[in-house]
C-alpha cells in the first residue's frame, strides 16, 4: 500500500480515479487547485485506489495523505 500526499496546500478541484480503478504508475489520482494552477497528485507504482481521503471542494494541505494505491 502507498498512500499518496499533497504536494501543496490549495483546494481538491477533482477527483480522476475513484476507488476501485485501476491506474497505472504515474496516473493522476486527484487534482489539487493552488494559485490558479492544477497540481495532479499521481500514483506511485501500479495498483487500484484503494482509499480517497478527500473530496472534491475540500481544502488540503501540503503534506496531506489524499490517497491509498496497493496491488
Amino acid at each position: 500500500m502507498h498512500t499518496l500526499y499533497s504536494d501543496v496546500t490549495g483546494t481538491v478541484w477533482k477527483i480522476e480515479a475513484p476507488v476501485g480503478t485501476l491506474v497505472a504508475e504515474g496516473d493522476t489520482i486527484v487534482i489539487v487547485e493552488s494559485m490558479k494552477m492544477e497540481i495532479p497528485v499521481c500514483a506511485p507504482c501500479p495498483g487500484v485506489v484503494k482509499e480517497i481521503h478527500v473530496a472534491e471542494g475540500d481544502p488540503i494541505a501540503e503534506g496531506q495523505a489524499a490517497a491509498v494505491v496497493g496491488g
